[in-house]
């Protein structure tokens, strides 16, 4: 789950991350009560979950409340990537003296976490890492041993910071790895953290990832959920534990196991170009799904307006075919009069013979049952451009 900039904030400061007073606002009037709340200058800042806020006018600088004011007005209701700005961050605005980059993300593919801090701050580090790759630190963290003090400072020092800010720098990390690990976190980053002119060390803009698998550990991450804009199906897949993910394309896919699926979206993406159509979500029932799952995940894609057809694709194990077709013909059963698209079968494995004749008695006219994957997929597409 990503954070806004707000709630990353909000998160920093109850780990004794330095970071400046903020308020967020949903109105222009919300806004200016915030701003005359902190006094002085403050920044207006679009809140949503993509990057290149500033270059799209969705951050402004203000010089008192009423300035505010005007400045939320203007980005309360842009669109920034597609993206909609229906709140907007009050920051105490601070005097930038220098700006430096520190993140720590979970690296997959070192089976570790990363340390990433530079001198170069106020940019994208993709940016530093190709143009001054020398002021970039990347140093991987064992997590059966974590952050300690001199490593730590052995960090900061490798991302060339200035001697003067070395230690004050090296207690910011310490602070953020224990945030990290507190928090479930995949994604910790501030940028900038900057030096005022004052010499305070503080973040400036956090960018916050948690890792939902540990949800379980954090009742409160379901505050920070964004509700309002959750993609409905994803939102309803969710409360029945689904494994699904919304994608733009016409053809409805299940499949019982997370490869199996993305093999089912490879297929049908290769079937479909000859019709023009794409697949429609991802969606894996699990290897030990029961007759109840298949039906949930069936009535939540016939319930996208963008499906056109259904690709059940089902290699018995764990989940043996009967059970499957038992909840195709529970799903039928429970949609009545809304199910209207065509579900094309395709089912092997354990039980095979056995969810084949059921699906055979039930005789549903919207089922038709194919041997193979690749014949099954193209069917689909094809019944989809119908």
């Amino acid at each position: 789950m990503d954070l806004f900039e707000y709630q990353a904030r909000d998160l920093f400061e109850a780990h004794n991350i330095p970071v400046l007073a903020g308020a967020v606002a949903t109105t222009a009037d919300e806004a200016e009560r915030a701003a005359a709340t902190m006094g002085g200058k403050v920044v207006v800042k679009a809140q949503v979950k993509v990057g290149g806020r500033g270059k799209a006018g969705g951050v402004k600088l203000a010089v008192d409340a009423a300035d505010a004011r005007i400045k939320a007005e203007a980005i309360l209701g842009m669109d920034i990537k597609g993206h909609t700005v229906h709140k907007v961050m009050i920051a105490q605005a601070a005097p930038i003296a220098e700006e430096y980059y520190m993140a720590i993300l979970l690296d997959r593919a070192n089976r570790n976490f990363l340390v990433m801090a530079s001198v170069a701050g106020g940019m994208e580090i993709e940016e530093v890492a190709h143009t001054q790759p020398e002021k970039l630190a990347r140093v991987g963290i064992d997590p059966n041993i974590g952050i300690s003090h001199e490593k730590a400072l052995e960090i900061v020092k490798a991302g060339q910071f200035p001697a003067g800010v070395v230690n004050d720098v090296a207690d910011v990390l310490l602070k953020l790895w224990a945030a990290f690990v507190a928090e479930d976190a995949t994604l910790m980053e501030i940028n900038p953290l900057v030096k005022t002119e004052d010499g305070r060390i503080i973040a400036l803009d956090g960018k916050v990832t948690l890792d939902d698998n540990a949800d379980f550990r954090h009742p409160t991450h379901e505050d920070l959920v964004d509700h309002a804009s959750a993609n409905p199906l994803e939102a309803a897949a969710k409360a029945k534990n689904l494994n699904y993910v919304k994608l733009d394309g016409e053809v409805g896919i299940i499949g019982n196991g997370a490869g199996l699926v993305m093999s089912t979206l490879d297929v049908v993406a290769y079937a479909g170009e000859k019709f023009g159509v794409k697949p429609a979500n991802f969606l894996d029932i699990g290897g030990g799904a029961s007759a109840e799952v298949m039906a949930d995940g069936l009535s939540i894609i016939l319930g996208d307006t963008d499906v056109r057809s259904v690709f059940v694709n089902v290699f018995g194990g764990i989940t043996s075919c009967d059970a499957v077709a038992n909840g195709i013909v529970k799903a039928l059963e429970m949609l009545g009069e809304k199910a209207t698209k065509p579900i094309v079968v395709r089912l092997d494995g354990n039980n095979v013979l056995e969810g084949r004749r059921i699906l055979n008695e039930a005789a549903h006219p919207l089922v038709q049952q194919l041997d193979t994957m690749d014949g099954a997929a193209a069917k689909a597409a094809e019944l989809a451009a119908k």
